[in-house]
């Protein structure tokens, strides 16, 4: 039997607490180890433990004093949900504790997100540079040779793949950027701080894609894992146009919400790209 976690009273509340550990599991129909199992495992990591280290098999297989079957198969529901990572070589390990949410009627913001789930956000910038491209410079109302600043980055968190984030800015507003370094900040802070300029709204879609072989392998895609693509056409405060955007997320660490009443539900009509 696995070791009992024992009730302790707080001396300022009086309230029972529970230590962190692993609780006993017990054989009953309808209930199977590995789904007790993947619910205490959750449980300790809404109390804080795993932040550094996730046991490994035989640690877990000790612990709950269970078959490495039942050990396996929590692991694997936790995988497929996306709350655990698994690299050949290297130990299992939580990814952010649950998919991030994009409430819709705000715009979304990647960088937000990541860090109000607790994890640690990080970028690879993968192009960072002027170019001309004809299709985006149309989209935010400029002549098709107008330079723009193009910034591609991998999002990661906690040191996961995350997302692939594309943006294109006119040059003569974001040129200053080409001296940021964008591995722990945001575009949004940065065009503000280093252009005085500040996305006051616009419009974006997302919509769900089937990734492409170099998309799920950059992105670390589990196998039958789609992507969300969200387009956005920002405008600055005065509404002039000043960034399009392509994002694709993993939809296994991605969702949407949305709040509703009985008299009301704010949700968008289709958009037509510009």
């Amino acid at each position: 039997m696995s070791r009992t976690v024992q009730p302790t009273r707080d001396p300022e509340e009086g309230a029972v607490t529970t230590r962190p550990g692993a609780r006993p599991l017990t054989r009953s129909p309808g209930n199977p180890l590995w789904a007790q199992l993947r619910a205490d495992l959750l449980r300790r990591l809404d109390a804080g433990e795993f932040q550094d280290v996730f046991p490994g098999e035989h640690e877990l297989v000790a612990e709950y004093r269970v078959s490495r079957h039942t050990v396996r198969e929590a692991l694997r529901q936790l995988r497929e949900e996306g709350l655990v990572t698994a690299h050949r070589g290297r130990a299992s390990r939580f990814t952010a504790s649950r998919p991030l949410e994009q409430p819709l009627g705000e715009p979304f913001s990647l960088f937000r997100s990541v860090e109000e789930v607790g994890a640690v956000q990080r970028s690879v910038v993968r192009a960072l540079d002027l170019r001309a491209d004809g299709v985006v410079a149309a989209r935010l109302g400029l002549e098709e040779s107008t330079p723009l600043l193009h910034l591609e980055r991998l999002r990661l968190a906690d040191e996961e793949p995350l997302a692939v984030d594309r943006a294109w800015l006119p040059a003569d507003l974001a040129r200053p950027l080409l001296e940021v370094d964008f591995a722990r900040t945001s575009l949004y802070g940065e065009l503000e701080r280093h252009c005085g300029s500040r996305i006051g709204g616009g419009w974006e879609r997302i919509r769900a894609v089937v990734p492409g072989r170099g998309e799920r392998i950059l992105l670390d895609c589990p196998a039958g894992t789609a992507l969300f693509a969200i387009d956005r056409l920002g405008h600055d405060t005065d509404g002039r146009p000043v960034e399009w955007r392509q994002t694709l997320v993993r939809g296994d660490r991605f969702a949407v919400a949305a709040a509703f009443s009985r008299h009301e539900y704010q949700l968008g009509a289709p958009v037509r790209t510009p």
